[in-house]
């Protein structure tokens, strides 16, 4: 059976005007592939995310690196968020001053799993980094896409809470391209993964193919790779 490619790309330049980021990229997500994105900071897989996002479009659920709330709106608004675009402006409007009943259930239910209960109304602004992160992560879960894409959205949590956050989000969505740097993670809960270094893609390869010091060796201070990506299938 075959299994259906969601996005592909073919030896392509991606970057901000001029300016490459990452060069001769090559890969592709298939439908029900859980991929995770490694590869030290600024190497460029924001703007891989980025560009998924703009292919996948309304098919992707989207949970950016900084967050992306309203600090003054309560954690209820700011996961309403996710779906604004699915009801008028005068439905939203209505919404902010009068929380509709169905919303705020479906929203309550969603947060007490992500270990928010009883904050639907405190202002995000007087939350912790971590509980900020988990409202980022219930507004992307909120939206109810086929695909989850996360710009390193376990980077504020601890160890225990980020395998629940992932198990929660993995039972939403089979498919998945998420940043992060816990490379332990990457080796017990995903399929594949993309390797970034020296802006070019290094590393496509199915997990079970792979090691810790593989994906050790993406890091600045780890001896350098071979040319070319490891390509595994």
């Amino acid at each position: 059976m075959s299994v259906a490619t969601l996005v592909r790309f073919d030896a392509e330049r991606l970057g901000h005007a001029q300016h490459t980021v990452l060069a001769e990229l090559t890969l592709t997500l298939h439908a029900g592939e859980r991929v995770a994105l490694l590869g030290p900071s600024g190497v460029g897989k924001s703007t891989l995310l980025a560009a998924l996002r703009r292919r996948l479009a309304q098919r992707a659920a989207w949970c950016p690196q900084e967050h992306g709330l309203v600090p003054p709106l309560a954690v209820y608004h700011n996961v309403y968020m996710g779906r604004l675009e699915r009801h008028s402006a005068l439905a939203n409007l209505g919404n902010l001053l009068r929380p509709r009943r169905d919303a705020w259930r479906e929203i309550q239910i969603l947060c007490d799993a992500l270990g928010l209960d009883g904050l639907l109304k405190r202002p995000v602004s007087r939350l912790s980094g971590g509980q900020r992160q988990r409202v980022a992560i219930a507004r992307a879960l909120y939206q109810a896409r086929e695909v989850f894409l996360g710009d390193e959205p376990l980077a504020s949590v601890d160890p225990h809470q980020a395998e629940r956050l992932l198990a929660m989000i993995q039972a939403r969505h089979a498919t998945c391209v998420i940043a992060l740097h816990q490379r332990e993670l990457a080796l017990r809960h995903f399929d594949r993964v993309w390797g970034l270094r020296d802006g070019r893609l290094v590393l496509d390869a199915p997990v079970h193919t792979l090691t810790l010091a593989d994906l050790d060796a993406l890091y600045p201070d780890a001896s350098p790779l071979t040319d070319g990506s490891r390509d595994g299938s």
